[in-house]
């Protein structure tokens, strides 16, 4: 199928992720990242061993835009604390620069895996509301770096924005939750630049990609996929305010565990 033919798919796929974005303030990454790469299989023209890598590179490129957009807004509602940000951000580079080497050279199957595991986690985490309990306070700088190491790290394998981590750890220190919300936000462009930087950088003399690619990173895809997402993301915001968001959630936790489990079977019984 060319190319073009694919441009409603990636519209359908971009509207959806911002639906569930702004309604359940799911990253798109866990929604994404399966999803593309099924696609990216289908379509045809990519490396079979490079589906993942290409899915989780322009996921992570697609957060730029939606973590400059959420970190504006909640800027203006004085959400953002911005010594923290300034404390993570050192580790958060660090860490992307190694989660993204990282996952550029582990074969295709394990890191599917880990990407199944942390989405099946973070389903359980949504569907059973489970939220720390404050115990204490954040730490010194040193503390929030390292914390921040291994958010941008983590954040990087399965291409996320960083607030399935960074929003409980903030919150287990006392930060009221939506002050937590908005410095995640804030967090989430330098976690989605580093590891875009580095899936560019990591895929930039991998032989066979497709026309199009900038290192890992799928830009006709991306060129759908971001002002599709940024344009329904407000509607999401909306209905979170209409439906039962308890009830959504529980059904949505189910959808990420069946999208994982349908990319595994993809990528496993392939030749």
């Amino acid at each position: 199928m060319s190319e073009w033919l694919w441009i409603v798919p990636y519209l359908m796929l971009g509207a959806f992720t911002g639906v569930s974005a702004g309604m359940l303030g799911i990253g798109g990454g866990l929604v994404m990242v399966p999803l593309l790469t099924m696609m990216f299989s289908a379509q045809g023209g990519f490396p079979p061993g490079e589906v993942l890598h290409m899915a989780l590179g322009t996921s992570m490129a697609s957060i730029i835009f939606t973590a400059i957009a959420s970190l504006r807004a909640h800027h203006r509602h004085g959400a953002v604390l911005w010594g923290v940000v300034s404390s993570m951000t050192p580790g958060i580079l660090i860490g992307t620069a190694v989660g993204t080497l990282f996952a550029a050279n582990v074969p295709l199957r394990p890191l599917a895996i880990f990407f199944a595991v942390f989405v099946t986690l973070v389903a359980l985490q949504m569907g059973l509301n489970l939220k720390p309990k404050p115990s204490r306070e954040l730490p010194g700088s040193l503390g929030v770096g390292l914390m921040g190491l291994v958010i941008g790290m983590i954040s990087s394998l399965v291409a996320i924005g960083g607030g399935a981590l960074t929003v409980p750890f903030l919150s287990w220190c006392n930060v009221r939750v939506q002050k937590a919300i908005g410095t995640s936000a804030a967090v989430g462009l330098p976690i989605a630049l580093g590891g875009s930087i580095g899936y560019i950088f990591n895929g930039w003399h991998v032989d066979d990609l497709p026309p199009g690619s900038l290192g890992f990173v799928y830009l006709p895809a991306l060129a759908v996929l971001v002002p599709a997402s940024m344009l329904t993301a407000p509607y999401g915001a909306q209905l979170a305010h209409r439906l039962p968001v308890p009830v959504l959630k529980r059904m949505f936790a189910v959808l990420l565990v069946l999208l994982a489990v349908k990319m595994l079977w993809g990528l496993f019984s392939a030749p």
